[in-house]
């Protein structure tokens, strides 16, 4: 593999473009040297069609002279950017200096549009339309892959516009869920409950807790064996935003539908999911805007008094 970034790749790269222009170059000189006679409407033998006759015309001046300013362009450019190998070129220009340049521009556009919103605290600027077209934007470019243009998610991707929040719905969580992202993760748990039986009648005692059909007989025996699920889910089901456990009495299944034979695969096979950080692509503005119109969709709860801005 070596071979392949050793320093000869690099100037075999240049040879072959330099030697590649030069050619063009030589051939137009040659060309121009030749000063071959041609008799006016000399034809070269070739007819098509019956009467569409091929002409041995020289080239026109103005043709010849776009080959020439081609080739000169061409150098140039090799002069001022990449383009022969490793050498980087007069400008030292780069696609990534270029687009950090043009993300900068662009920042300093829209700073004055999101300094008017500094003054307002999240479940303000849920209420301001103009935050909330900003917001609908970024969320759509962004989010909606996952959770849906109406944010109301699909199977394996949270409904974003209910009351349901496995790791909390107030302004500061939803912000750190944003910027930080989040790794739920459910271990195998059918070790720890016992046998398939034992399995099936915590998967029924869930059933219950969230008011679903459900055999009450078996649910009772799950009950007792509920207690390996109480360390994240909490003794009544209620779950644990601290730890991204959801609440089991809601009725919200994220992975599924409520039936004995969905519950039953997560207690065996258990299940990871993962939401992507996003404070690497957004400036903490835009992840402000976007925290208020993720709490506005109508879901969100209200920070306590001593966290509201």
């Amino acid at each position: 593999m070596s071979d392949f970034t050793s320093g000869f790749w690099s100037l075999y790269v240049a040879g072959i473009t330099l030697a590649g222009v030069f050619a063009c170059v030589a051939l137009l000189w040659w060309t121009l040297r030749m000063n071959a006679a041609v008799k006016p409407d000399e034809s070269t033998g070739h007819v098509w069609d019956g009467d569409l006759t091929e002409r041995n015309n020289p080239l026109p001046r103005w043709w010849v002279g776009m080959f020439a300013i081609s080739c000169v362009f061409a150098l140039g450019y090799l002069a001022l950017y990449p383009g022969l190998g490793t050498f980087k070129g007069m400008l030292d220009w780069t696609q990534g200096n270029q687009y950090e340049s043009q993300v900068r521009a662009y920042d300093e556009k829209i700073a004055p549009i999101y300094a008017a919103f500094a003054s307002q605290g999240v479940e303000q600027l849920a209420k301001d339309p103009r935050a909330m077209a900003i917001g609908d934007r970024l969320f759509m470019n962004n989010c909606a892959q996952c959770h849906g243009s109406d944010a109301r998610g699909s199977k394996g991707f949270p409904n974003l516009a209910d009351a349901h929040w496995n790791w909390g719905g107030t302004p500061e969580r939803i912000a750190q869920t944003i910027a930080e992202g989040r790794t739920g993760m459910m271990p195998p748990m059918a070790a720890a409950v016992g046998g398939a039986e034992e399995v099936r009648a915590v998967a029924q005692y869930v059933l219950g807790l969230s008011g679903g059909k459900h055999d009450s007989a078996l649910a009772a025996q799950g009950k007792e064996k509920f207690v390996v699920c109480a360390a994240c889910h909490g003794e009544a089901g209620k779950g644990n935003p601290m730890l991204g456990a959801p609440d089991l009495t809601d009725g919200v299944f994220t992975h599924g539908a409520d039936t004995e034979a969905h519950i039953v695969e997560m207690i065996d096979k258990g299940k990871t999911a993962q939401m992507p950080a996003w404070k690497h692509k957004f400036s903490p503005e835009q992840l402000r805007v976007l925290t208020a119109y993720v709490w506005g969709l109508g879901g969100g709860q209200s920070a306590p008094p001593a966290q509201q801005q």
